[in-house]
């Protein structure tokens, strides 16, 4: 095998406005017991969780789209990935009094080792990026 290739493993799903983050949720705790992380990392795995919450509720509340999440392990770090249709990027806002929401995507980067939104053709794509328990234990 060439030193320059990655093994990954990688799950899909297209959650429409119908089905709620409790559908992600669950789906995403299923792929991530597939790796052996809710023994291993329940915390990794509670920050995961939570990210696909918000990353999925984004799409759905502040995109008004379907969202397609997308979940790839290369052994190295576990990508967490939404695209919605919205072309709007998200940014972290400071936490108001005067709004309920806003706080998401400040989750989002207090919990993810990484993330990064990227426009697309048909919207975007944000991207969290969690690494292996043990590569973050190393750190």
């Amino acid at each position: 095998m060439n030193e320059s290739s990655v093994r990954t493993v990688g799950w899909a799903r297209s959650l429409p406005m119908g089905q709620g983050v409790k559908a992600a949720r669950d789906w995403a705790q299923e792929h991530l017991a597939s790796l052996g992380w809710d023994e291993t990392a329940p915390e990794t795995v509670h920050s995961v969780l939570l990210t696909v919450s918000e990353l999925v509720t984004n799409a759905h509340v502040h995109a008004g789209t379907d969202a397609q999440l997308v979940m790839a392990w290369d052994t190295r770090c576990l990508h967490i990935s939404v695209h919605d249709g919205s072309a709007s990027l998200p940014t972290p806002r400071e936490p108001s009094e005067e709004r309920v929401g806003g706080r998401g995507m400040l989750l989002v980067d207090v919990l993810a080792d990484t993330w990064e939104a990227r426009p697309c053709p048909h919207g975007k794509t944000v991207t969290a990026c969690f690494r292996a328990p043990e590569a973050a234990a190393a750190v």
